[in-house]
């Protein structure tokens, strides 16, 4: 007998107030939620826990990611999952996260212990105003002109970032992404000469965050002021459509770190990522 439930549409209300708690933190399952998952055969399922009267919820899908999970909650999550194995990362808060994945690990072992990429400590930033930096004028919302280029640097960040090649693993499904985040205008860009010298995505939105990744500065650009003044420039997009700026960040990326202060980016929390 399961511990926590399934929810539903007819939870809207208590997910919507749960969510409020931490909007940033939350983008995530924010978004999926506005993405349909509380509807049947939705893309992925959301869970409550207690059954009865849910304060917590795990978001199950290529990503697990809890939401204001205690231990019991954890533990209840952990025990209903049973063998599911169709995630790839777990995400969320680094307390939570982390010893989420230290419960599959105890009580399944096998895949559950191995991890292909753990980025333990990464800093949640933000920024709800105008960055205090000149944005750069060049950059702008991709285009499909702009597909081959941007679709190149997408896949360089990812294999500098994930350690994985997209084009190995999943190369039609990330194909396919791409090109929906050009096509949402969730992706930007600065274009030299025809090719893309800096991209940044959109990933995770709901009605209050969007969440930047995919930040990405080609090789060559490097080290050439191109970065900060770029975000920048994303960062009042994203402020003027009336959302707040988030990203995370590695701890160790003491360049990005720097980058991201200097746009006026505030720490506002921690949290990890497991990839499998």
């Amino acid at each position: 007998m399961t511990r926590s439930r399934v929810l539903d549409e007819g939870d809207a209300a208590l997910v919507a107030r749960l969510l409020a708690d931490d909007p940033i933190g939350n983008c995530f399952v924010a978004s999926r939620v506005d993405a349909g998952v509380l509807r049947p055969a939705g893309p992925g399922e959301l869970w409550g826990y207690p059954a009865d009267d849910p304060y917590a919820l795990l978001h199950v899908g290529s990503n697990l990611v809890a939401v204001n999970a205690d231990a019991e909650a954890l533990d209840a999550f952990v025990a209903d999952l049973g063998r599911w194995r169709t995630f790839v990362a777990i995400v969320g808060r680094s307390a939570v996260a982390l010893t989420l994945w230290r419960l599959l690990a105890e009580r399944w072992g096998g895949s559950y212990q191995r991890a292909r990429v753990v980025r333990e400590r990464q800093l949640l930033m933000a920024r709800s105003s105008p960055s205090p930096l000149a944005p750069d004028p060049r950059v702008r919302r991709a285009t499909p002109h702009d597909f081959d280029s941007y679709f190149d640097g997408a896949v360089a960040m990812y294999r500098e970032e994930l350690e994985e090649d997209p084009l190995a693993t999943n190369p039609t499904g990330y194909r396919r992404y791409v090109n929906t985040l050009i096509d949402n205008g969730r992706a930007f860009a600065i274009v030299d000469g025809g090719r893309v010298v800096f991209k940044a995505d959109l990933g995770a939105m709901s009605a209050q965050v969007a969440q930047v990744q995919g930040v990405w500065v080609a090789p060559q650009w490097r080290g050439r002021g191109v970065s900060a003044p770029a975000m920048a420039a994303v960062t009042n997009a994203i402020v003027a459509g009336g959302r707040t700026a988030s990203l995370y960040v590695n701890d160790f990326n003491a360049p990005a770190i720097a980058c991201y202060r200097r746009c006026g980016y505030d720490t506002v929390g921690e949290l990890s990522s497991i990839l499998f």
